[in-house]
């Protein structure tokens, strides 16, 4: 019993020393709005991310607006980057909470305080792994990459919406400012548990210690002394995550948002650099296709069942070319407009009496990478916009471009605009 009460009080002293203006129900609520929003917005975009690379076969995407891909993923980067210090602003607001005594009074209140352990764990899991990706840092993960980032978008959406489940009743009470003061101005702090029972509790274990022989001033865990003056006001505190969230835009939006491009600092990619001037994510070396894509012989092949056709270099450049400027959005965030000229995809399956509204399977010679193979739907191949490219601002491809040919699509990831190009294969 005597050690339960030490730890009680401990519980309560600490919690009384972190008492700080900026640590509220109100700005937790506040907090709590915008990182619901941000995660919210992270979940849809990566969702529809996925699903266009890894599409269900009843689905069919937009081509238009051209960039709709790149400023999909590039709001789908930047709000998972905010959600560094909203989220540890509102651990920040919350962390005195931590200190409950009891830790636990009743089942809710365990789901409660499960649910965000678990929502906080796989936010900090998720936002970090997601930031090293964009730096292609894979060698630092034990796991896939991809299956994981997947996994865990719905482990926090169904952590946080258990939460906001239990929590209804203080955020109803503090979503607008309004309602979260006195009439007088004052703001009315949310009491966890009522003050009355926890009296009634204190008295009955008060006896309890009493009887066992246990002396001293049980009440003392209540800590009654004034608290420490705050170093730190509501507007300050606002303040400071309102320039650290400004200050991480500016800094890397860039590589998203050609508006930001002067201050990108510390994106992973920038504007204007890179063969051709543009930025590569996988070279023809790392590819292993220095050769194959370079030897004389070699020839791009159409087929459509029975029907097959290959075409040379030479013959792809007899055929008319067109010219279209296109983004590469890449799923790391960074995008890049480009001006691509090649022949038409849907003219060069018609040579094979492939029809424009097929489904083609596009295959690399690439290796050692489970993009080499990808498969472009109707909507894709019978766009006016999607070439087979040769010519990147008006020059032959550069190797790590993707010489002799690639894919170039409007709104479709990166990884999908396939370089170094095999073979096409009309499917239905």
């Amino acid at each position: 019993m005597l050690l339960k009460w030490q730890v009680q009080r401990l519980l309560h002293q600490t919690r009384h020393s972190l008492a700080a203006p900026s640590r509220n129900p109100r700005a937790a609520v506040v907090l709590g709005r915008l990182l619901g929003i941000a995660f919210i917005i992270t979940f849809l975009t990566g969702l529809y991310s996925h699903f266009i690379q890894e599409p269900l076969p009843w689905m069919v995407f937009l081509t238009r607006p051209i960039w709709l891909y790149q400023v999909s993923q590039g709001i789908h980067i930047t709000a998972g980057i905010l959600c560094f210090p909203l989220i540890f602003a509102k651990l920040y607001t919350i962390f005195p909470e931590l200190f409950q005594t009891p830790p636990v009074r009743s089942f809710p209140h365990f789901l409660e305080r499960a649910s965000i352990t678990v929502f906080v764990a796989s936010s900090l899991v998720q936002i970090t792994i997601g930031l090293l990706n964009t730096y292609q840092w894979y060698a630092l993960f034990p796991f896939p990459f991809r299956q994981t980032h997947y996994a865990l978008s719905f482990v926090i959406i169904g952590s946080l919406a258990i939460h906001i489940a239990l929590k209804l009743p203080v955020i109803a009470q503090y979503w607008r400012k309004r309602d979260a003061l006195t009439a007088d101005g004052h703001l009315v702090e949310h009491a966890t548990e009522p003050e009355p029972q926890r009296q009634d509790e204190l008295q009955r274990l008060t006896g309890k210690v009493q009887n066992a022989g246990i002396t001293g001033r049980i009440f003392e865990w209540i800590d009654r002394s004034p608290t420490l003056p705050p170093q730190t006001s509501r507007r300050g505190f606002f303040a400071t995550v309102a320039v650290a969230s400004a200050a991480l835009v500016t800094l890397t939006a860039g590589q998203s948002f050609r508006v930001f491009d002067a201050t990108n600092l510390f994106g992973a990619r920038k504007n204007d650099t890179g063969p051709q001037g543009l930025p590569v994510n996988r070279t023809a070396k790392r590819a292993k296709v220095l050769e194959s894509a370079t030897a004389p012989d070699w020839q791009l092949t159409v087929s459509n069942g029975a029907s097959t056709k290959s075409f040379s270099y030479e013959e792809l450049r007899a055929m008319p070319q067109h010219e279209v400027v296109l983004p590469i959005a890449c799923v790391e965030g960074w995008s890049q407009y480009a001006t691509w000229k090649g022949p038409r995809l849907k003219e060069l399956i018609a040579t094979v009496d492939g029809d424009p509204s097929s489904t083609v399977r596009i295959t690399s010679l690439e290796q050692g990478s489970s993009y080499a193979q990808t498969t472009m739907g109707p909507e894709f191949v019978r766009d006016d916009l999607t070439l087979v490219a040769l010519d990147l601002e008006g020059e032959p491809l550069d190797i790590d471009h993707g010489y002799p040919a690639r894919m170039i699509a409007p709104a479709r990831p990166g990884v999908l605009q396939t370089k170094w190009l095999s073979t096409l294969e009309v499917l239905s």
